[in-house]
């Protein structure tokens, strides 16, 4: 039997899974919202507390969260909960106007008739057998079915496996951002917008 044939997607984010998704969205990300929350354990809960579970896609093993691809549309997103009124309640005046500043810099709006990744991540164990490219999959199923007409993603310079990934999946790279200036403090120095027609 095949890896993916124990794998279940659910087009949502279980509730019971919530405590795993915001665990496992910072193990890839937590590097790059560092900036805006030093603390991993104050970054877990902020995820767990403000995840939309609707938009997400979730690769389930038995009880197990190993995947998981966030989206963004014009009703919402998997981290639209992370608001500015939110981080300053959890974080107080300074630091949370401080994260919501870092915050902004990731925010991508979608355009009309558009989906807009909002993550995507697969458990460093179960990585190699093709879920990340799965939950693409997924994604793009339901981005048909919802009659989108493109899907755009970000993806930074220090990431170029998900850049090869995202392209054997037929992304093409519309425009490419460059802020070397800024990689001292962001830890990478540039961004890869890319885009895929459905």
């Amino acid at each position: 039997m095949e890896a993916q044939d124990k794998i279940e997607y659910l087009l949502f984010l279980p509730e019971e899974l919530r405590s795993q998704a915001a665990e496992l969205y910072d193990e890839a990300f937590g590097k790059k919202f560092s900036l805006a929350i030093r603390s991993r354990k104050k970054r877990i809960a902020l995820f767990e507390k403000c995840f939309m579970l609707d938009f997400a896609i979730a690769a389930i093993s038995g009880d197990t969260l190993v995947g998981l691809a966030g989206f963004h549309d014009q009703q919402g997103s998997l981290t639209g909960g992370v608001t500015h009124e939110l981080l300053i309640s959890e974080l107080g005046f300074l630091r949370g106007n401080w994260a919501a500043l870092v915050f902004l810099i990731y925010d991508r709006k979608p355009a009309e008739a558009e989906l807009v990744m909002d993550g995507i991540v697969v458990s460093s164990e179960y990585r190699g057998q093709g879920i990340g490219g799965h939950l693409l999959e997924q994604l793009f199923d339901y981005a048909e079915e919802k009659t989108y007409e493109c899907i755009r993603l970000d993806v930074i310079d220090t990431n170029p496996r998900a850049k090869k990934l995202y392209q054997k999946k037929g992304f093409e790279v519309v425009k490419e951002e460059t802020y070397p200036y800024l990689r001292w403090l962001l830890g990478f120095g540039g961004s890869t917008i890319m885009q895929r027609e459905l």
